[in-house]
């Protein structure tokens, strides 16, 4: 068991909805980033999606793209990340830390030497650009140490490619709303119920849904069918307009998260009465 099945079946016992929450780690500057980890949880993130830095993030929208660069002109690396982790982890032993990125900065860290330095702190890896068909190995690696590989599946992932990552995947699967890049709006909440629907019938891993989520009326929308919903763009954008005074942002975040959390755990109540 990881700190990610645990929270799943936690939530799943409660016939709750998680909430994933990102941030680009480095941002607004290295030193923020664990009061902002904090931050989350305080709001009601169930589980945490660090964002890895990296100069090329061409799956992101211009919000994220933003933000690492803000990071990388403080040098943001991946040890730098993993030693924050570390602080959290001093007072949080039990929130998931899923870190979401591109290979390029694990093949220069070394997978391997990466897999065993993220032991015990990091519990789940979302690598962008490494297709499935060439992970294997690298799952291997990171299951080796209680480290989840956790796949994106898009719109037009047809069920030969969802049962071949179903095969490979491990903590949940993360379906990416619409064909696009991250901070966009275009969310269609018949269409997403019907791509989960037949995911679930390749995976019983749980299916998180992100892209398009940026409030509660947008995160309840999919509630009914996902096991977690992802927001991202909208609480970078507050980092991002609060970048001088840090616990403006804080505050700002934690409102938007427990809107969100509030609107989520009320969908489910009126689920239990229906």
């Amino acid at each position: 068991m990881t700190r990610i099945s645990d929270c799943f079946d936690r939530l799943a016992a409660s016939k709750r909805t998680a909430l994933i929450s990102y941030i680009t780690a480095g941002d607004p500057h290295p030193k923020h980033t664990l009061e902002l980890m904090h931050a989350l949880v305080e709001g009601g993130t169930d589980l945490i999606e660090l964002g890895i830095p990296f100069s090329d993030p061409m799956a992101d929208g211009p919000v994220i793209q933003a933000a690492c660069e803000r990071a990388l002109q403080h040098d943001t690396s991946v040890e730098d990340v993993l030693n924050i982790v570390e602080q959290f982890r001093k007072d949080n032993n039990t929130t998931p830390v899923i870190f979401m990125g591109y290979q390029n900065p694990f093949e220069i860290y070394g997978v391997n030497a990466f897999a065993k330095a993220a032991s015990t702190l990091v519990d789940g890896i979302i690598t962008v650009d490494l297709p499935p068909e060439e992970s294997a190995d690298i799952a291997v690696a990171y299951r080796q140490h209680d480290i989840d590989t956790i796949y994106l599946l898009a719109p037009t992932t047809n069920g030969h490619r969802i049962q071949t990552i179903a095969s490979l995947a491990s903590g949940f699967l993360y379906y990416v709303s619409f064909k696009g890049i991250t901070g966009a709006n275009k969310l269609d909440v018949d269409s997403v119920a019907a791509k989960v629907s037949q995911i679930r019938d390749y995976s019983k891993l749980p299916v998180a849904v992100g892209f398009g989520i940026k409030d509660a009326v947008s995160a309840k929308s999919v509630a009914s069918c996902a096991d977690a919903v992802v927001v991202g763009s909208a609480i970078v954008s507050i980092i991002a307009e609060h970048a001088d005074n840090i616990n403006a942002a804080k505050d700002k975040i934690k409102a938007l998260l427990s809107s969100i959390k509030l609107a989520l755990d009320a969908n489910e109540a009126t689920q239990k009465i229906a």
